[in-house]
């Protein structure tokens, strides 16, 4: 596939080899048993490297698996509020959602009401304010308290 002579050709120890036409250059990689492979063609003379092209595939997708395995990916974490909550209650989901952002996740406040509960969703709207200055010093509002039908919901993200 390579058209453009001469090279510049590498061998597969890193050394150069000097400026070849593509003919000596093959047949440099066939005697060793190795493939060419144009590593910038964009430089002139254009650069070959003779390797095995293989391993060399072999070892970059091996590299990006380790990578995509170390990356984190954002979840969602819920956590569900009643607005008669007790204090010790309070505490503890909070610390939980503390937990949840400080590993990066994004945590979602549902303020659930019931009955006579819909009666008075400012209830709600003052627990879900608690909530969001508790954790304030980790987190910031994505999105508001917003009442959708028996839930109001809030959105926080990690700072």
């Amino acid at each position: 596939m390579i058209r453009i002579s001469p090279l510049r050709v590498i061998d597969q120890d890193g050394g150069q080899m000097g400026i070849m036409t593509v003919e000596d250059a093959l047949a440099a990689a066939e005697l060793k048993g190795l493939d060419l492979v144009e590593v910038a063609p964009t430089a002139r003379p254009p650069v070959v490297r003779i390797m095995d092209y293989g391993k060399f595939k072999f070892e970059q997708a091996k590299a990006a698996r380790a990578a995509k395995k170390k990356q984190h990916t954002v979840q969602m974490k819920e956590i569900k509020f009643r607005p008669g909550i007790d204090d010790h209650d309070f505490e503890f989901k909070c610390r939980h959602a503390l937990e949840f952002l400080a590993e990066g996740n994004k945590v979602k406040v549902t303020m659930m009401f019931r009955g006579r509960q819909m009666a008075h969703p400012e209830l709600g709207k003052v627990v879900l304010e608690r909530v969001a200055e508790v954790l304030a010093e980790v987190g910031k509002i994505e999105q508001d308290p917003k009442l959708e039908g028996r839930n109001m919901t809030m959105l926080m993200t990690p700072k």
